[in-house]
């Protein structure tokens, strides 16, 4: 049983909080910016800044290759989920594609946990999970009068990247025991950079040359990727990973948040009764002592 973990917690809020800023960057990206091409740069950029910080600290051993299995399998989730969720994005909106994406990581985080790890999440994490997702449908219910927005294809999508992310965050957990958090995520990420490589080669990649395109990138890179998982990484030797995914949650929080306030998207009503039930979802987890009990 893994004890209460209040600063993994703290650590995985804050992840989560700058994963949220990655919709509003793509959308505030140059013209001719693909959805391909970002998550290929994202992985690569902050792949080689994890990659740099871990050979610094001279913790990239040979301990970091031991299960080649699960360390591929990691990292082509990884890649997947980024090819998926900055189409999902693109498809369907910031709001929706950030909050299906990562809304429904913690259903297919706690399926797999149980199939794979035979992990049984304690009665909170039902309560807190129920919460947030409901939270989530809630966003979906449309103003009276209003035409609905969300297409189905990029639902679908977004489905895609929340179970490849529930899917190596499991992966990178079963990682981490005796090893280097930074090394693990550095080896990871810099795999499913290589794998995204060839995307780079098959679009125009100008945009991004550009002071608002070099922004856009170092940011996903080095802060809304080295950085938050950097973080994450830390927090899971304390925190088990359904209760991980559920406290991202707070990654759709932040993007419905930044849309308000820098894409100037409207508050609704359905917003805010599904922001205050996500909101409760992440207080009912982060007040839980037991993070999960084995079968």
């Amino acid at each position: 049983m893994i004890k209460n973990g209040s600063h993994g917690t703290l650590l995985i809020l804050l992840a989560a909080i700058l994963w949220g800023t990655t919709g509003t960057s793509q959308a505030l990206a140059p013209p001719g910016a693909h959805p391909l091409t970002v998550g290929a740069l994202r992985l690569s950029v902050g792949g080689g800044g994890l990659l740099l910080f871990a050979l610094l600290r001279g913790h990239l051993t040979r301990d970091c290759f031991c299960q080649p299995g699960v360390t591929l399998l990691a990292a082509l989730l990884v890649a997947i989920y980024q090819l998926a969720f900055f189409k999902a994005v693109a498809t369907t909106g910031v709001a929706v594609g950030t909050m299906v994406g990562i809304g429904s990581g913690p259903l297919f985080a706690g399926l797999l946990a149980f199939l794979i790890h035979k992990e049984r999440p304690d009665r909170r994490w039902l309560i807190a999970t129920s919460l947030a997702v409901a939270g989530l449908l809630v966003l979906f219910v449309p103003e009276p009068g209003s035409v609905s927005k969300v297409k189905t294809e990029g639902v679908l999508i977004a489905l895609i990247a929340g179970a490849s992310y529930a899917g190596y965050t499991l992966a990178i957990k079963r990682l981490l025991p005796g090893r280097s958090p930074e090394a693990v995520i550095a080896v990871v990420f810099t795999i499913g950079a290589i794998l995204l490589a060839p995307f780079l080669s098959r679009f125009d990649l100008s945009w991004a040359t550009k002071p608002a395109g070099l922004l856009v990138v170092l940011h996903l890179g080095l802060v809304a990727t080295a950085l938050a998982y950097l973080l994450f990484a830390h927090a899971l030797r304390t925190v088990a990973a359904v209760n991980a995914v559920t406290l991202s949650l707070a990654e759709p929080l932040t993007a419905a948040a930044l849309g308000m306030l820098v894409l100037k998207e409207r508050l609704t009503l359905a917003a805010i009764v599904g922001m205050l039930l996500i909101l409760a979802g992440l207080t009912v987890l982060g007040m839980a002592r037991s993070a999960y009990v084995k079968n």
